[in-house]
């Protein structure tokens, strides 16, 4: 039996203090609402306004919204029908991530309605993408042996079109119905995908192939969507070839591949405006991003005037309005809108009288090559601050300038937050968010390293009071941390991490299998000494600092058993540590649970760094 971590009853003596960080979690949010292509009036979002995220409906004719799903775990994945009579919405088992896709009507629930599966035929697996048209539905699942890919015209059986023991995903399908785009990983690189076209058949089976785009190793592809236009075979892909995500048109039909070369220095994202003329082009840069309108005909491309921060996703509507979600270190998430004379203002605002409160700005530095994002407390005195040194899942993903309520407190809590936007984040071009092939984890911890000793000589950090946290990778790389670079760290608190490498690859769901094999260069038989060398259980002998580790029943990405090993590591050499189990997956959906384990991280931090001092 391992030590259970005790939740505080509140974090600070003071009410208003209180208060005020817990607002920052309860107050309600909303994500980028979801429209329906041929009755844009009706949308999807998802909200924490029940006090879990759950899926909603919103009639924008009426402004009538109505909850659609209820669920212990929450819900997240949410799709629109194309004429908006169905909500279409993934149904796992307790946030494991395995289930089926279910739909009812979009003005609710008939009496006796059960979510059952929307594709009879569709077994259940881990979501591998979907696309709804008006005649044909495309469904993708993986489980621990393929992924496949079905069709199904209208209420006919479900039909398997693309199976293979290698990572793959539905990509988009055409405006007519006629054109299928995958994504695959035949070539076992599943980091660094091809592209595949198929023509369907009026019953859904798979008339021929007719493209196929492979860029060679270290170059992925990525379909966004295919042009608006009826009949118009154009596909919007995301490229690689000049060492940084950049934006390609393919015609299938003539196979012809235009490279939009766009005077920006970050990566780009996109989508069709309605009318298949212009793209909206999401742009991200050291931890920022903008929007930019591009017309194709002209080539001109044209910065739209949002505010500095991060959005986090952007649509244009059939009268122009680009509607977009956007936060920023100080201000919280709000959905906005650009409308077509120029104005620009929220758009829709959640349940709910308060806002979440503002929290403290990011300043830029960089240590070298690698960039850091670091807030400082309100009124924090000159001198050496405890600082927790914050690292950020994926490993392909990027600390940005965007709200957190997490950091927020760590900063009412007197912290100083360090983000390290190590090698393996996105963002920073190809050969950045690569580096930590054939040798990941102890890649990106010489980076935090760098950034930790700049932290203490520029006067920001004390050393003695360092903390190291991180959920997902970061989880992992807390633990890693904590073992290979013992001297740096004064405490660690791992949520849902990798701890134990060669079970968390015997356990995990196959999509994140072929990623590892991706990642290492094959598999744990193929590899063991690199495994090894780069599992946290390896070092668990060499862990100084007090741990937290919290970690979900039901995970299918970092798997419960390899914790339980590390967690048994841990015991019988007699270490400090705690631990949380929560009855969820990869992290909780439930508000209340997520404001328990903040108030639990923090309160850890605090003991451990009290401990130290008397030590």
């Amino acid at each position: 039996m391992h030590p259970a971590a005790a939740t505080p009853a509140h974090l600070f003596d003071d009410p208003a203090a209180e208060a005020r960080w817990r607002a920052r979690f309860t107050a309600a949010r909303i994500s980028l609402p979801d429209w329906a292509l041929h009755a844009p009036d009706r949308s999807v979002f998802v909200s924490n306004a029940s006090g879990t995220y759950e899926v909603y409906t919103w009639d924008r004719s009426t402004d009538v919204r109505r909850q659609v799903t209820d669920r212990p775990s929450g819900t997240h994945d949410v799709a629109l029908s194309p004429d908006g009579e169905h909500v279409w919405w993934f149904d796992d088992a307790d946030g494991d991530e395995f289930g089926v896709w279910v739909r009812e009507p979009f003005s609710g629930r008939p009496d006796g309605w059960e979510p059952v599966s929307a594709v009879p035929g569709v077994h259940p697996g881990y979501p591998a993408g979907l696309e709804l048209g008006t005649r044909v539905t495309v469904v993708g699942a993986s489980t621990d042996d393929r992924t496949t890919i079905w069709t199904r015209v209208g209420d006919a059986d479900a039909l398997e079109v693309y199976s293979h023991s290698e990572h793959a995903g539905v990509g988009a399908l055409s405006r007519d119905e006629t054109l299928l785009a995958i994504s695959h990983s035949e070539h076992g690189d599943s980091r660094h995908a091809s592209l595949r076209v198929f023509r369907l058949a009026e019953d859904g089976t798979v008339a021929e192939t007719v493209g196929e785009l492979h860029d060679g190793p270290g170059k992925g592809l990525e379909p966004l969507e295919f042009s608006p236009v009826e009949g118009d075979g154009r596909l919007l892909v995301v490229h690689e070839r000049r060492g940084r995500e950049e934006l390609l048109l393919w015609d299938v039909s003539s196979g012809e591949q235009t490279e939009l070369v766009l005077d920006l220095p970050g990566e780009l994202g996109a989508e069709f405006h309605t009318d298949g003329r212009a793209l909206l082009v999401e742009h991200t840069h050291a931890g920022r991003s903008t929007l930019h309108h591009y017309d194709l005909a002209t080539a001109t491309l044209t910065p739209l005037d949002t505010p500095a921060g991060t959005v986090s996703g952007a649509g244009t509507r059939p009268d122009g309005t680009v509607e977009y979600a956007w936060s920023s270190s100080e201000q919280p998430s709000a959905v906005r809108a650009r409308f077509p004379d120029g104005t620009d203002d929220v758009l829709l605002t959640p349940p709910g009288a308060e806002p979440a409160p503002a929290s403290q700005p990011l300043a830029d530095h960089w240590v070298g090559d690698v960039h850091a994002l670091v807030a400082r407390p309100a009124d924090a005195p000159d001198g050496p601050l405890p600082t927790v040194f914050s690292l950020h899942g994926g490993p392909h993903a990027a600390d940005e300038d965007r709200y957190s309520a997490m950091r927020a407190t760590w900063l009412d809590a007197g912290f100083a937050v360090v983000h390290v936007n190590y090698r393996g984040s996105t963002g920073y071009g190809s050969a950045w968010r690569d580096a930590i092939e054939g040798r990941p984890g102890l890649t990106e911890l010489e980076d935090v390293a760098a950034v930790h000793d700049w932290a203490v000589t520029s006067g920001l950090a004390d050393p003695a009071r360092c903390v190291v946290e991180g959920w997902s990778w970061g989880g992992y790389l807390t633990l890693l941390a904590l073992g290979t670079q013992p001297q740096r760290w004064a405490a660690g608190v791992a949520g849902v991490p990798v701890a134990d490498y060669v079970a968390a690859f015997e356990d995990e769901m196959e999509p994140l299998r072929a990623y590892d094999r991706a990642l290492f260069g094959g598999s744990p038989d193929d590899l063991p000494e690199l495994y090894r060398e780069c599992s946290p259980l390896t070092y668990v002998e060499q862990v100084r600092a007090p741990v937290l580790l919290l970690a979900g029943e039901n995970d299918p990405r970092c798997p419960i058993r390899q914790v339980d090993s590390y967690l048994d590591a841990l015991a019988a050499r007699g270490a400090s540590y705690e631990v949380v189990r929560y009855d969820a997956g990869h992290g909780s959906l439930v508000v209340s649970q997520m404001i328990d384990h903040v108030a639990t991280e923090v309160d850890f931090a605090r003991r451990a760094l009290l401990l130290a001092a008397r030590a």
